[in-house]
């Protein structure tokens, strides 16, 4: 019988505590109840892709941009990469490639070295590191190169890809052409079709099937050799 007592007691200790609980919610939401204000305090704007599209940017101008951009900053950009790239003649590769004279050079241009899968399948969709190539890989690696293991985000500003895209020519691709000026990438125009790069008017680029460049310093005359225009080609990604 004092069982049973026991018991009862247990029970009702727990029914009074549940009871309890719940009188307590119901009374402090009353007391507490809260209205939602009548204007935000302040406006967070989140647009949705469609409209936070951007528009597709024109390509540089590099007849015009090249010859005037400031080198002196093109090495001060290019300190943000040395962690993983060196530039030098004959420096050994990092976590990324050596980038001696890979302006205008084939894309995986270092024998030996770990290329990932993806930068395989670009090199055989477009094999030569253009100026229009260097520029899209290094404003947004992982979007231009999908699946490279270059893990670097990308800069954003124009003229500091410029700057650094100069810089790196002095670094063993001097031989490699400034094209001429090209009205079609001047702001204002019509952007020129995918793939499609200016005239050459200043030494002699690398060609696409073998991805080689004439010797720095060469002579102009003597590095032209008549050749039928080259087809576009899809851009190439950058070397990682």
């Amino acid at each position: 019988m004092s069982g049973d007592l026991k018991w009862n007691k247990i029970f009702g200790a727990a029914l009074g505590t549940a009871f309890v609980i719940l009188v307590v919610k119901e009374a402090s939401g009353l007391v507490y109840q809260s209205e939602p204000p009548e204007k935000m305090g302040y406006f967070v704007d989140a647009p949705d892709e469609a409209a936070g599209a951007e528009a597709p940017e024109l390509a540089p101008d590099w007849g015009t941009v090249l010859p005037t951009a400031d080198l002196a900053a093109g090495e001060a950009a290019f300190a943000r990469c040395q962690a993983c790239h060196d530039a030098n003649q004959g420096g050994a590769d990092k976590i990324g490639p050596n980038l001696w004279s890979v302006v205008g050079g084939p894309v995986m241009h270092r024998p030996g070295f770990a290329y990932s899968d993806a930068m395989t399948k670009h090199k055989a969709e477009a094999p030569t590191w253009g100026y229009d190539q260097i520029n899209s890989f290094i404003t947004a690696p992982a979007k231009y190169v999908p699946g490279t293991k270059m893990s670097f985000a990308g800069i954003r500003d124009a003229q500091t890809r410029i700057n650094l895209i100069a810089w790196l020519r002095t670094q063993g691709s001097g031989g490699f052409a400034i094209p001429a000026p090209d009205p079609t990438r001047q702001p204002g125009a019509a952007a020129p079709a995918a793939g499609a790069e200016a005239p050459v008017t200043e030494g002699a680029a690398a060609t696409e099937a073998t991805g080689t460049t004439p010797a720095e310093g060469a002579p102009a005359a003597a590095q032209a050799t008549p050749a039928a225009p080259p087809a576009a080609t899809s851009p190439a990604p950058a070397n990682h």
